[in-house]
């Protein structure tokens, strides 16, 4: 009682001091907006104090680190114990070219690979099929069988370097062509360490990498779960990923929302297939957008740790506390990037990763300077991976867990995400879940109109973009390098491919293929079969084209 007493005094002082400073110095001096509001919409007080936090239980709502609801963190110490990993995304051409940029960047401290797959690996058609003409080697490595991935990591040691791969409708045969590579290393299957994307129904949702349809991309994932379990304990199955959302135009609540909402679908294709969330949901992560407003995101962030918490535990009835916790990858948002004074963003950058170290991430890859004008130069993606290790070593921030803990604004915000998202699952819950609420187009429309809106106030110069809407150059400055793909790539890969059916066993790939045409066809687990077709060297598009043959292939309605 007398705790709320004090809370009421609390509020009539702060309405006082509204009315008889605030108003006065405003009368004077006018604020710069007349509202300031978070991406969502939220309304942003000039001021917080202890009410505005009076609903949140310490103990339920925000706990200790390495404790549910994992609020705070889902380690005890955090990055006093290990820093995050320091992923920088990178991948672009052949393999051999992919693979100099990668030992360049383990040699100067990274500590984990992210690869970009070019769009055709993206999709399933290997280099020499018309339809990659012009984009082989364009937006990553050109990857068309295991001869290209055992280049890709060449000297690379696999039981050392963890390992993460944006790849989603074909993550099962990229996956196999991993483990494929560590066999001939010398490396068990048990210990690969990294992360496949493997999150399809975001690709319906806002990035477009599809190659089936909904329910057989579902019955590969949960198959890449099964196996995955039983082979490869130290590997994250699927990242799944707020990022594209993000990226696409939602704001930081849907971001939120949307993703939790996929994985739960997820979580539930695996339930239905038999498997036990205790155990898979071990190999479960995520991945997140770091955006522009700082004290949103490292809200944002916490308030993900404590939804899947909760869901996992009350929803799916999880026991094992690894399967409750959310671990997450960041990487900085491209759609942040500017190609005016393209200096800037460094400091935006670095902003975005700071907010992912406050909010508790486990990876992070920091986007370079240039990556609105092109792909990444040796130099840019060098001072992208030094941003990471200053905020590491020099900034102090990693010296305590979760150091805006306690902020007012920071919980109250917290609370807000967390109450607001769930609010949109359970309007995809009562529209009969993820999948469904996919194929009517409600999350394409809610992210369309969020796109629209921020766009708008960016128009209007609501929203100042500096070097962009406001504080402009005139034409003039010196030009930024730009990286550029060797044309005579596509030729040389489909060289490779030729090279390759010409000196491999052709009737044992015939044999692996016809074998996994059939498991396919039925209710076994294709990632035994994918597996043996990738070490006979089947292309990744033969693989892709048996199970387009069963499976068929997805196409997009008309969303208006």
């Amino acid at each position: 009682m007398d705790q709320e007493n004090k809370i009421n005094e609390l509020v009539e002082k702060k309405a006082l001091w509204y009315e008889k400073t605030f108003k006065k110095t405003v009368s004077r001096f006018p604020e710069r907006k007349k509202e300031f509001k978070t991406s969502y919409g939220k309304v942003v007080d000039p001021v917080y104090t202890p009410a505005d936090v009076k609903d949140i239980d310490y103990a339920k709502d925000i706990g200790f680190p390495g404790e549910y609801p994992y609020t705070r963190g889902v380690q005890p110490t955090m990055y006093r114990g290990r820093f995050w990993t320091m992923r920088q995304y990178a991948g672009f051409a052949s393999a051999e070219e992919s693979n100099k940029r990668y030992r360049y960047l383990l040699e100067q401290g990274q500590t984990g690979l992210s690869v970009a797959f070019d769009l055709p690996t993206q999709i399933g058609y290997d280099s020499d099929d018309e339809m990659s003409e012009g984009e082989v080697g364009k937006v990553g490595v050109a990857i068309d069988s295991l001869k290209d991935m055992e280049i890709l990591f060449d000297s690379i040691p696999l039981d050392k370097v963890s390992v993460s791969m944006t790849i989603n409708s074909t993550s099962a045969i990229l996956l196999s062509m991993l483990m494929a590579v560590g066999e001939k290393q010398g490396v068990r299957h048990d210990q690969l360490r990294g992360t496949i994307q493997n999150d399809i129904l975001k690709e319906y949702i806002a990035r477009g990498t599809y190659v089936f349809p909904p329910d057989p991309s579902m019955r590969v994932i949960v198959d890449i779960f099964e196996y995955g379990s039983k082979n490869l304990p130290k590997f994250n199955l699927i990242s799944i990923s707020g990022y594209h959302i993000r990226e696409a135009g939602a704001n930081a609540v849907q971001e939120v929302a949307f993703t939790i909402a996929d994985g739960i679908a997820y979580v539930e294709a695996a339930i239905k297939a038999g498997l036990d969330p205790n155990v898979f949901g071990t190999n479960l992560s995520f991945f997140f957008n770091a955006h522009n407003n700082f004290i949103e995101e490292i809200s944002k962030f916490r308030a993900a740790r404590k939804i899947w918490a909760k869901v996992m535990k009350e929803r799916f009835h999880v026991t094992n506390e690894e399967a409750l916790k959310l671990k997450f990858h960041t990487q900085t948002a491209g759609s942040t990037l500017t190609a005016q004074q393209p200096m800037n963003n460094i400091i935006r950058v670095t902003m975005q990763a700071l907010s992912a170290v406050l909010g508790g991430t486990q990876s992070l890859h920091t986007n370079s300077f240039d990556e609105a004008l092109g792909l990444p130069t040796q130099e840019s993606a060098t001072i992208a991976l030094r941003t990471q290790q200053i905020i590491a070593y020099e900034s102090g921030v990693t010296d305590t867990v979760d150091p805006f803990a306690g902020s007012y604004l920071i919980e109250h915000l917290t609370k807000d995400i967390e109450e607001k998202a769930m609010e949109y699952i359970k309007k995809i819950d009562d529209m009969g879940g993820m999948v469904r609420a996919v194929e009517t187009g409600y999350v394409q429309k809610e992210i369309l109109n969020s796109a629209y809106e921020a766009q708008l106030r960016i128009e209007k110069k609501e929203d100042v973009i500096v070097g962009m809407n406001e504080f402009t150059t005139e034409k003039g400055s010196k030009p930024t390098p730009i990286l550029k793909v060797d044309t005579s790539v596509e030729e040389k890969q489909k060289s490779k491919i030729k090279e390759l059916k010409e000196i491999r066993d052709n009737n044992l790939v015939s044999e692996k293929l016809s074998s996994l045409k059939l498991a396919a066809a039925s209710k076994e687990n294709i990632m035994p079969f994918i597996y043996e077709a990738v070490k006979a060297y089947a292309t990744l598009g033969e693989i892709t084209n048996v199970l387009r043959e069963v499976f068929g292939e997805f196409r997009e309605s008309v969303i208006l």
